[in-house]
């Protein structure tokens, strides 16, 4: 049959040229085998490693296989050793009937690199077959006065072998009437004719029986026989004569059984019994009798049986007429089968493979071969695979295909294919046959772990209780299988000084994050740190996020007061001249929050006071401030508790005492309280080492304020291209230095020390209010503690 196949790579229509991709093929005269029939399965045809020039290993490396035309496994291929043997036993007439010789066609195809050798295998014959005639007994009628050398034809015998082994020769049982010629057809057979050598006389015999036998060429010979019944007649002088030598006719294969087929006649002149013509099958085969039936008195000739064209195109019946008077006369029918397309395209698979693995370049995913058991247009075939896929068909040889990738796949983006080939024939109606395919693109770790965000920040509040888990990240990854599971790690921090280990870890199967001891935010509000995702693929992928903590303020702090002190020692009293006028600063209690926030919002409240309504305090400066004006029956001595509180849930406070002692004018002695007495008389030695102390670092800041003027005024002299710097003569101004305040203070404060006489014992007398420096520098180191109170206060 013509086949031809079409497949364009874009359109996934391919028409079949025959090109070679990469194939190497042999020469014509390469793969030309034999092995008789009926040898035993396992029989040895030829060692195909040696023949053709390759190690025995390398068939089975290559993935060496056999494949028929008609996908019958008659070969076996032995990898290990290289033999191609039978896999069943052969017989030559069942496969190729009287064609001779017997050859099966098949190919060798052979991977890395992909090659198809193309090879044949005759299968010789043996004589296993004796001559068969068709009727055991064959009846003639002669006329007497039939001339000397008239030849009758008789019925050949059927061998099914070939060659040598067909009929060679027939012979008749002896007598001295007859002989025996042998004479050839256009076919290309031989068939016995009986030839008459002596006239015959009925009156003197009007019977004859003789064997007829067929002998093969075979060694030994095979031979069949049957038996000539000739009957004498008298004169018919008129033989029936066909109106045509031949008929030719033409017959759908799929045409139903009980068709006429066609119509022979033949006519006799003679009258009566003589004229009288019946109709018969002449020589014919078997399977013509089965397939066609003639009506012996209309010469109408029905088919009996389904034809196929694809088992027989053409059938060659001979007819014989016979009249009554025995005189006969023959002619020849022709039947041609027309081809209906009644068989679909066939898809034979020789290789494939499911998996391929992603970014692979070019690959072969499978090998077939098509064909179609019709003929012409029928026979015609176009294959191709749906559009929108990353395969294509690439032809080959003998009517074979490649199955290949564009390109590298990658599984991220599709994982599986379901790949249908369709082959359609070009007949009508069209028939197609479909073949479904389902690649699996396996994983190859080409991507790694990816977080969910680049950065995280999460938020703790202090004084949490350790292991907590404080919050989670997370990574995915597109790929599958272990190359998929992620592990997570803490990464070394940048900076060395941070304990990471100490205080945060990380579950490696979750991310779940937990920090492992409880946080201060005074001592530490933030750190960051990063965490890396590493995927189990080979090599190992990673990426990493960056994390922040930030540690949320907790109310565990109370409010420190810094002035007046609270420590236990002597109070210090604040002096108020009863002169003052209503909204008289009497002094200031300051105080500092180790917290942040509105934790540190502090709000200032007079508590208890000696005589209620004299003195008020500022909510939220703290300032203590005289609410009315002073009289003689005021007392002279008053004790005021300041509550300082913050705006922490819940608040947290803490209290502050206050000594106030009335005076008339500052000119006035400042008599101790007897209820401090004791305490001065315990600390004039203190009183000693506090005012050298205040003197000391009162000098040195002055200095340094003196100095730090002098600088500024040296600057400011050079920029203004004076060309140099002057110190003014004479002394610095003598006032006392003024500093504003920018804290809770709401005004300046100058102060001075003088010591009072006449009590015999040393002590201060604060002429105005003031905040002493060593306060100052205790305010200083809570700063230094809670940098969110640097640069609160301002101090004179």
């Amino acid at each position: 049959m013509a086949v031809t196949e079409s497949c364009f790579p874009r359109q996934r229509q391919v028409l079949f040229l025959f090109v070679f991709w990469g194939v190497s093929l042999a020469g014509s005269g390469f793969g030309r085998y034999s092995v008789m029939e009926e040898a035993e399965r396992g029989s040895f045809v030829v060692n195909l490693a040696k023949d053709l020039g390759l190690a025995v290993g390398e068939l089975a490396a290559r993935g060496t296989r056999v494949v028929s035309d008609d996908n019958e496994q008659y070969l076996l291929l032995d990898s290990q050793t290289g033999n191609l043997l039978t896999n069943e036993k052969l017989d030559r007439e069942q496969l190729c009937g009287s064609t001779e010789p017997c050859i099966l066609y098949f190919q060798i195809l052979m991977d890395d690199p992909f090659q198809i050798y193309r090879a044949e295998l005759r299968v010789r014959d043996t004589n296993d077959h004796s001559p068969v005639f068709q009727e055991k007994e064959t009846a003639l009628k002669i006329p007497e006065n039939t001339a000397e050398g008239t030849a009758f034809r008789l019925e050949r015998a059927q061998d099914p072998d070939g060659g040598l082994n067909s009929i060679q020769n027939y012979t008749i049982s002896p007598n001295s009437f007859f002989h025996i010629k042998i004479s050839g057809s256009d076919e290309g057979m031989i068939y016995p004719e009986l030839v008459l050598d002596k006239a015959l006389d009925r009156e003197e015999q009007g019977e004859l029986s003789l064997t007829l036998t067929a002998l093969d060429g075979g060694s030994p010979p095979r031979s069949g026989t049957s038996t000539v019944h000739i009957v004498v007649l008298d004169v018919n002088d008129n033989a029936p004569q066909f109106t045509q030598a031949l008929y030719e006719t033409q017959v759908p294969e799929n045409s139903p059984v009980g068709s006429l087929i066609v119509k022979v006649s033949a006519e006799d002149v003679d009258s009566g019994v003589n004229g009288e013509v019946a109709y018969s099958f002449f020589d014919v085969s078997e399977n013509i009798r089965t397939t066609f039936q003639i009506n012996p008195f209309s010469g109408e000739i029905f088919l009996r049986e389904l034809l196929d064209y694809e088992l027989v195109h053409s059938y060659k019946l001979n007819i014989q007429a016979i009249d009554g008077g025995g005189l006969s006369a023959r002619c020849r029918v022709l039947v041609e089968v027309l081809d209906i397309n009644d068989n679909p395209p066939e898809l034979i698979m020789s290789s494939f493979s499911n998996y391929i693995a992603e970014n692979s370049p070019e690959t072969a995913l499978a090998v077939f071969k098509i064909k179609d058991r019709d003929s012409g247009e029928n026979g015609k075939m176009v294959c191709y695979i749906q559009e929108n896929l990353p395969f294509l068909l690439k032809p080959s040889v003998e009517n074979f295909y490649i199955l290949m990738t564009e390109g590298a796949l990658d599984r991220e983006s599709r994982a599986e294919y379901n790949i249908i080939i369709t082959v359609t024939d070009l007949g009508t109606p069209r028939l197609k046959t479909e073949h479904n395919l389902t690649v699996w693109v396996s994983d190859v770790n080409d991507n790694a772990p990816a977080f969910t965000q680049s950065s995280y920040t999460l938020f703790v509040r202090e004084n949490n209780s350790p292991a907590l888990h404080i919050g989670t990240v997370s990574a995915t990854d597109r790929d599958s299988g272990t190359n998929a599971q992620v592990t997570y790690s803490l990464l070394p921090p940048q900076d060395t000084h941070l304990p990471l280990a100490s205080l945060v870890s990380i579950n490696a199967d979750n991310g779940h994050l937990f920090a492992l001891r409880s946080l201060d935010y005074e001592a530490l509000q933030a750190f960051e740190f990063r965490v890396g995702a590493t995927d189990r693929g080979s090599p190992a992928l990673s990426s990493e996020a960056l994390v922040r903590v930030l540690v949320l303020d907790a109310n565990d702090n109370s409010p420190f007061v810094l002035y007046p002190l609270q420590n236990g020692s002597a109070p210090c009293t604040e002096l108020v001249p009863r002169a003052a006028e209503p909204g008289y600063l009497v002094t200031k209690v300051v105080a500092v929050d180790g917290d942040s926030g509105q934790n540190a919002w502090l709000s200032f409240q007079l508590l208890k006071a000696t005589e209620p309504g004299l003195f008020g305090v500022w909510a939220h400066n703290g300032e203590v401030r005289t609410a009315r004006l002073l009289s003689e029956r005021d007392a002279a001595k008053h004790r005021l508790l300041v509550l300082v509180k913050d705006n922490g849930e819940p608040p947290r406070s803490a209290t502050a005492t206050l000594h106030v002692l009335l005076v008339d004018g500052f000119s006035q002695p400042y008599l101790p309280l007897p209820e401090a007495a004791p305490a001065q008389a315990q600390a004039d030695s203190l009183t000693v080492y506090l005012v050298v102390a205040l003197a000391s670092v009162s000098s040195l800041f002055l200095f340094s304020v003196l100095l730090f003027v002098a600088v500024r005024l040296c600057r400011r002299s050079r920029a203004a291209s004076v060309g140099g710097c002057s110190v003014p003569e004479g002394p610095f101004p003598e006032p006392l230095m003024d500093v504003s305040g920018t804290g809770t203070l709401s005004q300046s404060y100058q102060y001075e020390v003088c010591l009072s006489g006449g009590s015999g014992t040393n002590e201060f007398k604060f002429l105005k209010p003031i905040i002493p420096n060593f306060l100052a520098q205790g305010a200083e180191r809570v700063s230094e503690a809670n940098p969110s109170f640097r640069n609160s206060f301002e101090f004179s």
